[in-house]
């Protein structure tokens, strides 16, 4: 008798739990949507690799059954995925007052939980005032003339091979020239391979986050622990031998850190240089590698982009001259194909906020303390402002003043989060395509698909082969 009532309340229990998963409480009307499996949600579909170029499945299949906006859960935690433009520029605009910034505990765990997308108000403006030490306009004008001689000496090593992996071998170029920006790292004169840490990281943050040895998640969190040693290891060798003046960013952090009343800590100041080396070089290969393929796949496009650059070379006084910033400046084709291939590539596809408090919106409520995913996919391949979406055509920018976000445009972020490296992303995609188009010819050997999820992505392998003119 008793075994039957306990195993009537169990099952009553159970039902009651499952039902108030799949139905959350809320003081008024939830996006449509499904909470999935318990705990799990829908954590194994949203996880699913693709290699479409449209929105990713996950969020085209949910958008086609419930609308734009609809709930969902991952890794146990209940999620609304906006792909409304109107939406996403209220998420943006209200960041600190409604929203704020968020990511799963698990990407946390790998990014640092004091990485400055985690950190709010204060501190997070005096952590971006200090990135903008780095990225701000007088610094990227002295970086053009090393920018354009480290795309220069790599483009000359690659065209003796027969083909190169192009987003590795554009990955080691730019985390060569980062880290030498960042830290003073030189690879060819360190015992250890920071970046070989870093490549373990990458390839499990696409994974299902499953922390057991062997896993590509715990591969992942290994190759965090180890880059992070070395920078720990070079803070004390820095703090123990001072320089008399500065030479990179790690001596401004450093001059931060011994500040009296200093607001900056050792783990943030880490937590910081090892965002700062992953977000520099993986996003922009990321975007190199992109623009290369929509480069041979729209020969009217590399026509137009040729000639852009081939006139900055005519007009020279001095034809043996580098690259100028008032050159960089003038390249007006060259940004209007670098914001179609940051429209179509979407090289970050998900962005997350939390509600802060209850909030109504179009007729739903989004509760407090839930998650929120903005998907830039889903805005910048919408019909309704972009005629043929899927096409690759830099002239839809014309005569477009964009400079930051818009309601329809929010590949580097938006609001008070807009990306602070967008312009140094900018500088090293212009001069690389500058000395490319201007001095060689390139063919596509093999591969060039993007694997994507709705909240990372990674190239498929794209071989290509490059040939002097």
């Amino acid at each position: 008798m008793w075994l039957l009532l306990i195993g009537a309340i169990v099952v009553v229990s159970f039902t009651h739990w499952l039902y108030r998963w799949r139905n959350p409480k809320c003081n008024g009307k939830l996006p449509p949507g499904s909470m999935g499996f318990p705990l799990l949600g829908e954590t194994l579909q949203f996880f699913a690799p693709n290699t479409s170029s449209d929105i990713p499945p996950f969020v085209r299949n949910r958008m086609d059954r419930y609308g734009p906006i609809f709930r969902t859960s991952l890794v146990g935690r209940p999620l609304i995925v906006s792909t409304d433009p109107d939406l996403n520029y209220y998420i943006f605009q209200e960041e600190g007052q409604l929203f704020q910034s968020w990511y799963p505990d698990t990407f946390t765990e790998i990014f640092g939980r004091q990485n400055v997308g985690s950190l709010h108000g204060f501190m997070y403006k005096y952590l971006k005032n200090m990135v903008l030490h780095l990225f701000g306009p007088e610094s990227l004008r002295k970086m053009i003339p090393e920018v354009e001689a480290v795309a220069t000496q790599r483009l000359r090593q690659w065209s003796s091979q027969n083909s190169v992996e192009l987003k590795d071998n554009t990955a080691s170029m730019i985390f060569h020239l980062t880290a030498k920006k960042l830290i003073s790292y030189d690879s060819e004169n360190s015992s250890e391979n920071l970046r070989e840490n870093f490549v373990a990281f990458i390839q499990g943050l696409i994974s299902f986050p499953l922390n057991v040895p062997g896993t590509a998640y715990n591969k992942c969190l290994q190759g965090r622990k180890r880059a992070m040693r070395m920078l720990k290891n070079m803070l004390q060798e820095r703090r123990a031998n001072p320089r008399k003046q500065q030479i990179d960013f790690f001596d401004f952090v450093l001059e931060e850190l011994e500040k009296d009343g200093t607001l900056l800590t050792e783990e943030i100041a880490l937590d910081l240089m090892f965002v700062l080396l992953f977000a520099s070089f993986e996003t922009t290969s990321l975007a190199i590698t992109a623009a290369i393929k929509f480069l041979l796949n729209n020969p009217h496009v590399l026509e137009e982009l040729t000639a852009e650059h081939e006139g900055i070379l005519r007009r020279r006084e001095n034809a043996h001259s580098g690259l100028t910033w008032e050159e960089y400046k003038s390249m007006t084709f060259t940004f209007q194909f670098i914001n179609e291939t940051a429209r179509l590539a979407n090289i970050v596809p998900g962005i997350f906020r939390k509600a802060l408090r209850d909030i109504q919106f179009k007729g739903y409520t989004i509760p407090a303390g839930w998650a929120v995913m903005v998907c830039p996919p889903a805005v910048h391949l919408n019909p309704e402002k972009y005629i043929d979406p899927l096409a690759f055509n830099p002239w839809r920018w014309e005569k477009s003043e964009l400079k930051g976000a818009s309601k329809h445009f929010m590949a580097f972020g938006g609001g008070m989060r807009f990306c602070v490296g967008t312009d140094f992303t900018k500088v090293q995609m212009a001069v690389f395509l500058h000395c490319l188009v201007t001095k060689y010819r390139f063919k596509a050997i093999k591969g060039g698909n993007i694997v994507r999820t709705p909240g990372l992505q990674f190239p498929d392998g794209f071989d290509v082969q490059i040939m002097e003119k």
